[in-house]
């Protein structure tokens, strides 16, 4: 399944919920009202515990392990290594060092209960569980919005993934999300980074402490974007402009970037002109692209990089859009049109030229 949520053959239910609207795969719980850490770890499945188990290997042949299914023999134990292995279903979810530290997934939801508790108003908005289980994710929505101009209002999320299989960190960023065309924007601020990773060996001390850092990032990001994004908003950018600032955006390599600064237009992919080509028609005739701020604006130019990714573009299932809009090519396109629309508000059309 494209979406990969674990489904529970003991319960029945798909380890997903979602407030008020069902997600792009139609499954999981719809809840009405945002609940609790408690009730949002059941409506995902995500009430089960994670323990470290030896692991050990046959002492036999291989030629002889069919003989020997019914006689007990020693078994030879693998040092330093275990097993993660849920208690309620006893799957194995992967294999993990002595030093692996198991963070439970209650405790990953104290990463936002230390916020909530500061009186900051967070909202749980999904959950679930991946594969088997070994890999779940936190959704919470912050209280206030950025406002660019009169009409158009970015909402504000927390993110959080942790595994259990000894793969990554626990991950968390700030994710601004625009509300007309539901895109997700992916700026690194300045001297601020949009995600911190916490090992699996942190205490619950350093995670408290990291929440509030989290916190901390996440208010004066988007007091930030708030006022970068109205300046270019008041940015003017021509729709020649616009056409190169998304060629630079679009491009996969260095090459093409050298194909375009010399006008060598037939060297050029036609994989990467139809690129351009979708996303300057978006740029140009999508109705979130004619209002106000974004209509001949810098804002519009950068928006309609990020729309194209999540509007546009076609991609294999929902499951690779999530991949790429998260931490893809999608991401990685939308830094480089954000660098971009920080050079040109600073320097003009020189910024569209190559270094």
């Amino acid at each position: 399944m494209a979406h990969n949520l674990f489904y529970n053959e003991q319960t029945e239910k798909v380890s997903f919920f979602s407030v008020k609207e069902k997600a792009w795969h139609g499954l999981g719980q719809i809840v009405e009202d945002h609940p609790t850490s408690a009730e949002a770890i059941s409506y995902a499945g995500l009430d089960y515990n994670v323990e470290k188990r030896p692991l050990f290997t046959n002492s036999l042949p291989n030629e002889l392990n069919e003989m020997a299914e019914s006689i007990a023999f020693p078994k030879i134990d693998v040092p330093n290594f275990f097993a993660t292995v849920r208690t309620d279903n006893n799957s194995v979810l992967g294999v993990v060092g002595k030093d692996y530290e198991v963070v439970q997934n209650a405790d990953a939801f104290q990463f936002f209960d230390a916020i909530v508790g500061g009186g900051n108003g967070i909202k749980y908005e999904t959950a679930g569980a991946l594969g088997k289980g070994e890999r779940i994710f936190i959704t919470a929505k912050l209280p206030d919005y950025i406002k660019v101009g009169k009409e158009d209002l970015i909402e504000q999320y927390l993110f959080l993934t942790t595994s259990h299989d000894g793969f990554g960190s626990i991950t968390a960023a700030f994710t601004p999300t625009r509300i007309v065309c539901n895109n997700t924007l992916n700026a690194a601020m300045r001297n601020h980074t949009n995600a911190i990773k916490i090992r699996h060996t942190a205490s619950a001390n350093e995670r408290l402490k990291q929440a509030h850092t989290l916190m901390g990032i996440s208010q004066v990001m988007a007091q930030e974007l708030e006022e970068l994004f109205n300046h270019w908003t008041n940015v003017r950018i021509t729709d020649k402009q616009v056409k190169k600032l998304i060629q630079l955006a679009l491009a996969p390599n260095k090459e093409v970037i050298n194909n375009l600064e010399l006008g060598l237009v037939d060297k050029l992919s036609t994989t990467y002109i139809n690129i351009v080509d979708n996303a300057l028609a978006y740029a140009m005739g999508n109705p979130t692209q004619t209002m106000e701020t974004t209509a001949g604006t810098l804002f519009g130019a950068y928006n309609a990089i990020t729309g194209y990714y999540q509007n546009v573009r076609n991609f294999k299932d929902g499951d690779a859009k999530f991949r790429s809009i998260m931490d893809g090519t999608a991401k990685q396109r939308a830094q480089v049109a954000f660098d971009l629309c920080g050079k040109f508000a600073r320097n003009g059309a020189d910024a569209l030229t190559l270094n």
